[in-house]
């Protein structure tokens, strides 16, 4: 066999590998019995998901409000601190690119653990505040990388040059960098969106008992036997993650 052959052989069989099973959650939310096998094509653990599912929707919400709000907070601060970076000296870009890639290789369970012990130091009660503390904390470094790369692309000239023609640094934060790291700031928020919806490890450290997220919920009814209606909301999750990726992937291509 050719080496382009079977490294196409070996994707090939990763992709499926990867997919397979995603796949197979996406079929058996259609299934008419709980069994693993295939009995019948049906849309009630749907319709059981809209009607007697109340506690997975107040979970779902729990998560869309700390997932947007804490990618909304860790993008503000995410861009002024690629901004600093970008327009810092290299010893300053050295001390921050260092202090930024260390949330990359802790686990998250020791993030956890450590924002858990933070907290009961505080006296800060578990709730849906703390988890949109750690949120906040841990997708921080990801908005930063994203939206510094999307900065480094283009020539420190061009700011240069609007300082030239009069603009004020707030001036050209506004109307010079902004607009360049535009499309950046909009992926990093949807990238801070992703971690924070899906995220168990750290929030399940840092969650109160009244303050359950989507993902703790699914932990919960999975230790009592895999339920359909998981498959469903999955489903939903899957096909609304792929429309957002769609949407954005035309928007930044518009702006560019």
């Amino acid at each position: 066999m050719k080496p382009g052959n079977f490294a196409k052989a070996i994707l090939i069989t990763v992709m499926i590998f990867f997919y397979l099973p995603i796949f197979i959650v996406v079929l058996f939310s259609f299934n008419s019995s709980k069994s693993p096998e295939w009995t019948g094509f049906s849309l009630k653990w749907y319709e059981q998901l809209f009607t007697s599912s109340a506690h997975i929707w107040r979970t779902f919400f729990n998560s869309l409000i700390v997932g947007i709000s804490s990618s909304a907070i860790g993008v503000i601060l995410g861009t002024f601190g690629a901004v600093s970076v970008y327009l810092g000296n290299k010893k300053f870009k050295k001390i921050v690119w260092t202090t930024t890639y260390i949330p990359f290789i802790i686990p998250d369970i020791i993030i956890g653990v450590s924002l858990l012990v933070f907290f009961a130091t505080i006296h800060l009660r578990l709730s849906l505040f703390t988890i949109f503390i750690a949120h906040v904390t841990f997708s921080i470094p990801y908005t930063m990388m994203i939206i510094l790369t999307r900065l480094q692309d283009f020539d420190k000239s061009i700011i240069e040059a609007s300082y030239d023609l009069g603009a004020t640094k707030f001036i050209a934060l506004r109307k010079v960098i902004f607009p360049i790291a535009l499309p950046g700031v909009i992926a990093a928020f949807f990238m801070a969106f992703t971690l924070s919806i899906d995220d168990f490890v750290i929030t399940f450290f840092v969650a109160g008992p009244s303050s359950t997220t989507l993902p703790l919920q699914i932990f919960s009814m999975v230790r009592f036997g895999i339920s359909p209606v998981i498959n469903a909301i999955s489903t939903l999750l899957l096909i609304g993650t792929v429309m957002i990726s769609i949407l954005l992937r035309r928007y930044i291509r518009y702006i560019i």
